[in-house]
């Protein structure tokens, strides 16, 4: 196992620390995908992200309609494991639902057309959206790639796109992915 797999392994063990990662077969069907052991009182069960291996060309239909790759880590993590939407406190990460390619993770990312519309040509890729009930996409800043192919993580704010047809990025969560993921990591770990 290289440095990156293990990161990410590293990455996906947080989900439980920082998740209820509860699924319910009306309210979340795709948490209810990776639904395991029993019912609680109320019809619900816990998920587990799973383990995969999905060629890379799985990403080929996903990037003939992006502006850009994926950073690196990212593309890694879509292509090793398969989770329902995880809220990681700093943000909730979209769900890569269970499937033999890629294609349900692109419906998560461009599902909302107001904000696909306004987010591509602007330069964002949404990944993710705010903590909990907030619905501020997560995007990558594809216009700020770096050489290794990482990019800034920034939050922007639905509703100045959905009233007044503007993108306003509202904060950086991270100058990249990967530093995304350690701050998760980190924050993930016992005080």
């Amino acid at each position: 196992m290289n440095d990156k797999d293990l990161l990410l392994e590293q990455f996906v063990s947080c989900f439980e620390k920082l998740d209820e990662m509860t699924a319910s077969r009306v309210l979340d069907p795709i948490a209810w995908e990776f639904a395991v052991g029993k019912s609680d009182e109320l019809g619900r069960k816990r998920w587990q992200p799973i383990r995969v291996s999905t060629d890379p060309s799985c990403l080929d239909p996903i990037y003939a309609t992006l502006p850009a790759r994926f950073p690196p880590l990212f593309e890694r993590l879509a292509l090793s494991y398969r989770w329902a939407d995880v809220d990681l406190q700093s943000h909730t990460l979209l769900a890569n639902p269970r499937g033999s390619d890629l294609s349900r993770l692109f419906g998560q990312i461009s599902k909302d057309p107001g904000l696909w519309e306004a987010l591509i040509p602007a330069g964002y890729v949404r990944f993710g959206k705010g903590p909990d009930m907030d619905y501020d996409p997560v995007c990558f800043d594809i216009r700020s790639r770096r050489k290794n192919g990482d990019c800034r993580v920034v939050k922007i704010d639905h509703e100045e796109i959905l009233c007044n047809n503007r993108v306003k990025v509202v904060a950086e969560l991270a100058p990249g992915f990967e530093e995304l993921v350690r701050r998760t990591i980190e924050f993930a770990k016992p005080s």
